[in-house]
């Protein structure tokens, strides 16, 4: 795929979060392009982790942001889970309450953290930067 391939290509984020609020703030920090090499970012919102294993068993999501506060199943565990059942899942951000919680992350095989409440200058970056990495990544074929 070429650099104007990759600026033209839409990526589809799937956005994770029992609270409407918080899926909201993230819409609106990382915008609908995060970077001009970047998107049209279209957004598959779920407010439970079955939504979640759905989206991504039917394919086509490109980068999961999950919220590690989610209830009753955290992004953590998600990601996780994710890891384990799904031979190419997509690249995950996690939604992190606590700096702290980074090894938790890092644990559950997250690409990237967010702190929230979201940094509209930090979240743009984050989801480019991962969607950069996505497009670039080989596709795994069982």
């Amino acid at each position: 795929m070429s650099a104007a391939e990759t600026s033209t290509a839409p990526a589809t984020v799937l956005l994770y979060s029992h609270r409407p609020e918080v899926r909201d703030a993230v819409r609106t920090a990382v915008g609908r392009r995060p970077a001009a090499d970047v998107g049209p970012l279209t957004w598959v919102e779920c407010a439970t982790a079955d939504e979640v294993v759905s989206a991504v068993d039917a394919g086509g999501v490109d980068l999961c942001i999950l919220d590690g506060e989610a209830q009753p199943t955290g992004g953590m565990a998600l990601t996780r889970q994710l890891e384990v059942e799904v031979a190419d899942r997509p690249a995950v951000c996690l939604l992190i309450a606590r700096q702290p919680d980074r090894w938790l992350a890092h644990w559950s095989r997250a690409e990237a953290t967010l702190p929230f409440p979201v940094d509209p200058l930090v979240a743009p970056k984050v989801v480019a930067d991962l969607l950069r990495d996505h497009v670039r990544r080989p596709v795994v074929r069982p």
